[in-house]
């Protein structure tokens, strides 16, 4: 891969890194949350805008810390999204894994407001809409090469944190949605707006800033925001506006308008825009050295350094199977595992049977020195053994760095994801179609060998092809944090799966922290808890 000297501000080089922390701090003002409501202003040092913004790359610098922060987002996000459905399960082994409860909580649907993930979730986006909104206010008065570019990116990414915040906990505070209304004191502190203005406030600032955004960066500009980003952002906003523009209740969830059309529609304008295509190769999507994979439309950029790095494979391998010792928790449903076809080579991100060292290649022992077998059945969720649970290695270790930190850059968006919303929402709007069929067969046809297409006979209802769709968004984006969605839009989210009882209508959103109501009584918790 080449390397280019500002593709590394945003795949966070500890110079532009340092340098974009450095604009922010300076020129503020970067507001601090401890809660979303301390967001007392405070800006170090004098110098301003004016005198300190001299060129493009220095503007581009300060954007750097946004970027950073979607690091700090992604490990609460993912885990809520995971576990809290049927792709992940982590077991609690021995004294491993229980940790007071909440990896067992957050899948049996048992959760409360104090459970961490989600405060966790809540300041490190919280934190993104800051930065954002810190550098919007700074933008104002500064007079830098290509401003309304800079703040398109800026409003785009504050967006997507709203996105995030919006999709766990729905109804939230929203700062900075008027214009020069970029903080908050004590005196003045947010109250929860109802998700329907939420969604709506997020598509606004989409539209507003897609037309000043580039259809592609040089190479240089390597995960930065585009206009294909927004339009993907914008496709799965829709696929799920029932959900995001209706409001939920204790008893459940009223829908809003169905926007199946406009999903189709920003889709194709990702899909026809001659920037992105399916990778010829589905595993090289995930692997170590996977930037800039045709493939990718938005990702989270990550690099194998303490702190930079994606350390997902430490949370699935067993302990014996590679160095520093892995954490041997993540796992799946037995059931979950089953679904996938034996021809499919998306199965091969699921390790079963003989474990094997990822360091030696030779096989490795459990701790009593007796094989290390994977059997996809779990028989104990609060106490299973060392190697119940298929294991998850869709983003595989480097094999040339020995470490738990590796390169593998997270898709947040990605083509194949745009081939299923377009493929459901014509199902939607048409029922059984067979261009449906085709974009599904796109997909397979790539980890089927030789090809095993669907024949749009097989479902000759709405129902049948919209049940379908759900699988394949299952095999092409498992562990991908699609899943949560995909389950609430079809009504699935809060039905029985293995060590889980149907759960309370109401959980198809999070509670509000606790940590945020007690240091903001202008928050209101989400109806049920």
């Amino acid at each position: 891969m080449t390397t280019h000297t500002a593709m590394n501000v945003f795949r966070l080089h500890s110079t532009a890194w340092a340098t974009g922390i450095l604009l922010l701090l300076v020129l503020g003002p970067l507001v601090l949350l401890q809660g979303c409501t301390d967001l007392d202003e405070e800006v170090f040092g004098a110098v301003t805008a004016e005198n300190f913004y001299q060129t493009e790359d220095e503007i581009i610098a300060a954007l750097a810390p946004l970027y950073a922060q979607l690091r700090g987002v992604l490990d609460d996000y993912h885990n809520l999204s995971q576990v809290s459905t049927d792709e992940t399960i982590v077991p609690t082994r021995g004294s491993d894994w229980f940790d007071g409860g909440i990896w067992q909580n957050t899948h049996r649907h048992t959760w409360d407001a104090n459970l961490g993930f989600l405060n966790g979730a809540w300041v490190t986006a919280y934190t993104g809409v800051a930065r954002a909104n810190g550098l919007l206010q700074t933008l104002e008065t500064a007079d830098v090469p290509n401003k309304d570019a800079i703040v398109a990116e800026t409003r785009a990414l504050r967006a997507f944190y709203y996105y995030l915040l919006m999709d766990l906990f729905g109804n939230i505070p929203l700062v900075g949605d008027e214009p020069g209304e970029y903080t908050v004191d004590q005196e003045n502190l947010p109250p929860t707006e109802p998700r329907p203005k939420v969604f709506a406030f997020i598509e606004s600032e989409l539209l507003a800033a897609r037309s000043n955004l580039p259809v592609q960066h040089p190479a240089e500009g390597y995960g930065r925001l585009t206009q294909g980003a927004v339009d993907a952002l914008l496709a799965n906003m829709y696929l799920n506006a029932q959900v995001f523009s209706g409001t939920v209740t204790e008893s459940g969830p009223t829908p809003g308008d169905a926007r199946w059309q406009d999903a189709i529609d920003a889709a194709d304008r990702v899909l026809n825009s001659g920037v992105y295509s399916l990778s010829e190769d589905w595993a090289s999507i995930f692997a170590p050295g996977n930037a800039e994979n045709p493939e990718h439309i938005f990702v989270v950029a990550h690099l194998p350094q303490d702190g930079l790095g994606m350390n997902f494979i430490m949370r699935t391998l067993h302990y014996n199977q590679y160095v520093p010792s892995p954490w041997n928790g993540f796992s799946t449903l037995a059931e979950t595992f089953g679904k996938f076809d034996e021809d499919d080579s998306r199965r091969g991100i699921f390790l079963v049977g003989q474990a094997y060292s990822f360091i030696t290649g030779e096989p490795v022992n459990n701790r009593q020195d007796e094989p290390l077998i994977f059997t996809p059945e779990i028989n104990d969720f609060t106490d299973a053994t060392e190697g119940e649970g298929v294991r998850i290695l869709k983003f595989p270790p480097d094999p040339s760095s020995v470490g738990p930190n590796h390169g593998n850059d997270y898709p947040f968006f990605r083509v194949a994801e745009m081939y299923l919303i377009k493929a459901e929402a014509l199902n939607e709007l048409n029922g059984p179609n067979q261009e449906s069929i085709d974009l599904l067969n796109d997909l397979r046809a790539r980890v089927f060998e030789p090809d095993e297409p669907l024949v749009l006979a097989d479902y000759p209802t709405q129902q049948a092809l919209r049940d379908r769709i759900l699988d394949e968004r299952l095999y092409e984006l498992f562990y991908e944090a699609k899943r949560r969605q995909d389950l609430i839009r079809h009504v699935k989210f809060t039905q029985a799966w293995a060590f889980k009882a149907e759960s309370q209508p109401y959980r198809i959103l999070f509670p509000i922290p606790q940590t945020q109501l007690d240091a903001n009584p202008m928050l209101q918790q989400n109806p049920g808890y």
